[in-house]
């Protein structure tokens, strides 16, 4: 014990006092924090509450359904609003320090890489979201879904690496982040544009039908299926976007540092 204790007074905590970098954990720190709860509800609605709604009957669903999936969502909605936001804020600094200032730095740099990454992403979410809510079709067959989503992030994916982040000093933290980031705003994007709108109206019904008996429009079956899949393909998008964080910091496979 004694040992220990002259070993701890002996050591250094030297904790960097500059605000840059404070501000660096801090916001990657938020970011994990929401990330985790964001995810993990993600695979808490695919992996056991999907299978569970299943086995409820319409009574146990009028109790079970506006208080514990309302509450998740709640979270799960705004878990992804902070996870997003921190990152992208984290992502803009980085993105302010390149190129090297040895190679010069255009004022319209960081504003150019970050409106064309915007625009790409919201253009991939937009083709999901018409196919998903407008055509009827896709949403009878997971797997239409499947090559919908797949062909969008190997779009999305192109576009950033090839288009967007192709000036001389960009990094591969930077890129990566880039990718992954993609995938996280397309995952917002159908968070608060497809799943909870959706959800928000079969909650409602839900509780109207335990409540006063009245019944449950036919309309929701498709919503509930729209919602579905737009969390199904989320569930599948946060395998590469998890994938391509870690990268950022530990595997350099886009330009080799």
């Amino acid at each position: 014990m004694a040992e220990f204790l002259s070993l701890l007074a002996q050591s250094r905590i030297l904790p960097p006092t500059d605000p840059g970098t404070i501000l660096d954990i801090v916001l990657r720190w938020i970011h994990f924090l929401a990330g985790i709860t964001w995810i993990g509800l993600l695979y808490f609605f695919n992996l056991v509450n999907v299978p569970a709604m299943k086995q409820f009957d319409a009574a146990t669903k009028g109790k079970y359904v506006p208080v514990v999936v309302n509450s998740a969502l709640w979270w799960f909605r705004w878990g992804a609003v902070v996870t997003v936001l921190a990152g992208f804020i984290y992502w803009a600094l980085l993105l302010a320090k390149e190129p090297p200032e040895t190679i010069g730095r255009p004022g319209s740099l960081m504003g150019g890489v970050m409106g064309w990454w915007v625009l790409t992403v919201g253009v991939a979410w937009f083709i999901n979201y018409f196919l998903l809510k407008k055509v009827p079709a896709v949403t009878k067959n997971g797997y239409i879904v499947a090559l919908i989503v797949t062909a969008l992030a190997l779009g999305i994916l192109w576009v950033v690496v090839y288009k967007v982040m192709t000036y001389e000093g960009a990094s591969n933290r930077t890129i990566a982040i880039g990718v992954g980031g993609g995938y996280g705003l397309f995952m917002l994007l159908n968070v608060w544009g497809i799943i909870w709108p959706n959800n928000k109206r079969v909650i409602t019904w839900t509780k109207e039908n335990a409540e006063k008996g009245t019944p449950i429009p036919a309309e929701a079956a498709a919503l509930g299926r729209q919602a579905f899949f737009a969390s199904r393909s989320n569930a599948w998008l946060s395998l590469p976007m998890l994938f391509f964080m870690a990268a950022a910091s530990h595997f350099p496979i886009f330009v080799g540092g």
